[in-house]
């Protein structure tokens, strides 16, 4: 990797344990160490109250606040980012689906219907932070009948228990749907563009 970018700037760290956002920022040339920020995010999501009374954006924002924060109290001049995403239908707010059996019901859920995925990103430093971002995407998944969703589960694998909806549209997934309305790298988990841009004004890389 390039080291220009960021050659005498203080360190960058990604406040997460996603293996796609790690990737999709590896890509961008960037230098950075991975830090998971230990929260009980099932619980936070609870205590938010996830039945329509906060909006999914705001969630997906607190949470990547909560993330970034909490690794950069610890990472004295560090730039941390922190990210999350949560998925809606109908303003019903839903996590990861912790089974193949669960994935298989929500691909059922979503079978012929539109969905949103709020994503959020956090620039952190000192415990603060400096910067966020959420966008906002929609997907229309086509109508499939159960039998090729079985199908799909079984050729896809145990990776799709790591996507909120239950599909990697980077790879087999994308065979699920009719339209994707939004930014690619939003829905992979991390809105790249206007993270590097606020990481070149917060002068974390070189502009």
């Amino acid at each position: 990797m390039s080291t220009f970018l960021q050659e005498g700037r203080a360190p960058l760290i990604l406040a997460s344990a996603s293996v796609t956002r790690r990737r999709l920022l590896e890509n961008t040339g960037l230098t950075f160490s991975t830090e998971a920020a230990g929260l009980d995010e099932a619980a936070m999501r609870t205590a938010m109250g996830l039945e329509g009374t906060v909006e999914p954006s705001d969630v997906a924002e607190v949470l990547a606040r909560a993330k970034a924060e909490a690794v950069s109290v610890r990472s004295g001049a560090a730039f941390v980012i922190g990210g999350d995403q949560v998925m809606a239908v109908d303003g019903k707010i839903y996590g990861k689906p912790q089974s193949m059996e669960a994935a298989r019901a929500r691909l059922l859920e979503l079978n012929g219907r539109s969905h949103q995925l709020h994503t959020a990103v956090v620039v952190a430093t000192g415990g603060e932070t400096k910067w966020a971002y959420t966008d906002v995407a929609t997907l229309t998944m086509r109508k499939l009948t159960p039998a090729f969703i079985g199908r799909y589960l079984a050729a896809a694998g145990q990776g799709v228990l790591g996507s909120i909806g239950a599909y990697q549209i980077e790879s087999l997934g994308i065979q699920l749907f009719d339209n994707i309305d939004g930014d690619f790298f939003s829905i992979l988990g991390l809105p790249l563009l206007p993270l590097l841009e606020a990481l070149r004004r917060e002068g974390a890389i070189e502009g």
